[in-house]
């Protein structure tokens, strides 16, 4: 069959509509997904503001799955075509992270990519042993408890800070400060002393040397008062008696250091058995203060020794009523009799240790 230049003429036409039309089909696809890509990184791409963190050493599935169980992101597909782009797979940084309402794809990735990490507060209060610290520290940070513990074990370590190994507690002040996640133990305890250094400053330093007291030893001071009483409005007057009692040379007879040294905080009773424990920190037995603080004591607690009530009272016992205050004595036949009817109490209520 053979086409005669008529109908040859015809066709030309056609192809070439067809031709224009394919363009305009591949254009208005091209542009399509080009909108799409465009909408991948610009569009905003936060549906849920939560916390979370990236360990170290995660791969971009963990990442993905760790967003995913947070429902984190709007659109996922969009956050894995924008990070394979900027190679965010092979740059991935540990830390605790916070993506905000409104953020678009490309800086949640860039975000990911420079580390860019929300800080977290690090809490620590009510604190009597290191293992206590590590604990609740390690809670908020990368640095696991045993890291903080092997700080406390690290004599050369803790020389370099200025402390020694019973002193150290006094360089860990409670209280609550901001930290990023991927915070290591040394450098933790590098903050601390920075903390520690901030905090005593001109004025309670030289508060300090008024009452002829340094920095740590009012710290140990501190930690003795804060276990002597849980009444806030008490923690002055009982700093007021063991420095009054540090000025005459008299043992300081503190029942928590006896319990520190025991290792048994929750005594009721402190028994003779008790007192003739052979320990650096039996105030019945060693004039002055222990050799370093007994717990990590409250700011509260330090200032009080900073700013001791004035009075003239030698002697303490814990009220018959167990309200938690106690009854301060003058004089030791004043105290016997308070201390008699506390005993007495003790025995109603078939207290015994």
């Amino acid at each position: 069959m053979t086409i005669d230049k008529k109908s040859k003429l015809m066709l030309f036409p056609r192809i070439g509509k067809l031709i224009i039309i394919f363009f305009a089909i591949a254009f208005i696809i091209a542009g399509l997904r080009g909108y799409q890509l465009y909408m991948y990184v610009f569009n905003e791409n936060v549906k849920t503001e939560k916390a979370f963190i990236i360990p170290e050493g995660a791969t971009f599935n963990q990442v993905l799955d760790t967003l995913q169980t947070n429902d984190i992101l709007i659109n996922y597909k969009a956050f894995r075509w924008v990070s394979k782009k900027k190679n965010y797979p092979d740059l991935i940084k540990p830390g605790h992270y916070l993506f905000q309402k409104g953020m678009n794809t490309n800086q949640i990735v860039n975000k990911l990519r420079a580390g860019e990490q929300e800080p977290v507060d690090v809490t620590f209060n009510n604190t009597r042993f290191k293992e206590d610290l590590a604990g609740k520290v390690s809670r908020y940070l990368q640095a696991d408890s045993l890291s903080i513990l092997r700080l406390f074990n690290d004599k050369k370590k803790i020389e370099e800070f200025g402390f020694t190994p019973e002193t150290f507690k006094a360089m860990f002040i409670p209280n609550t400060y901001e930290f990023y996640w991927t915070t290591s133990a040394e450098e933790f305890a590098v903050r601390m002393k920075r903390e520690y250094e901030r905090f005593w400053n001109e004025k309670r330093r030289q508060t300090a040397v008024a009452i002829g007291l340094t920095p740590v030893e009012v710290t140990t001071l501190a930690s003795i008062v804060q276990e002597e009483t849980v009444k806030a409005d008490e923690l002055k007057r009982v700093a007021g008696l063991y420095v009054n009692r540090l000025k005459r040379g008299m043992l300081l007879q503190a029942d928590p250091t006896v319990r520190f040294a025991v290792g048994d905080f929750s005594l009721r009773r402190i028994l003779n058995i008790h007192l003739e424990i052979d320990s650096p920190y039996n105030t019945y037995r060693n004039v002055g203060l222990p050799p370093g603080p007994i717990n990590f004591p409250e700011v509260s607690a330090i200032d009080a020794v900073l700013d001791y009530e004035k009075h003239d009272y030698l002697y303490m016992v814990a009220r018959e009523d167990f309200s938690g205050y106690h009854n301060f004595s003058r004089n030791l036949a004043e105290h016997n009799r308070h201390a008699a009817r506390y005993r007495a109490a003790l025995n109603e209520r078939k207290i015994w240790k």
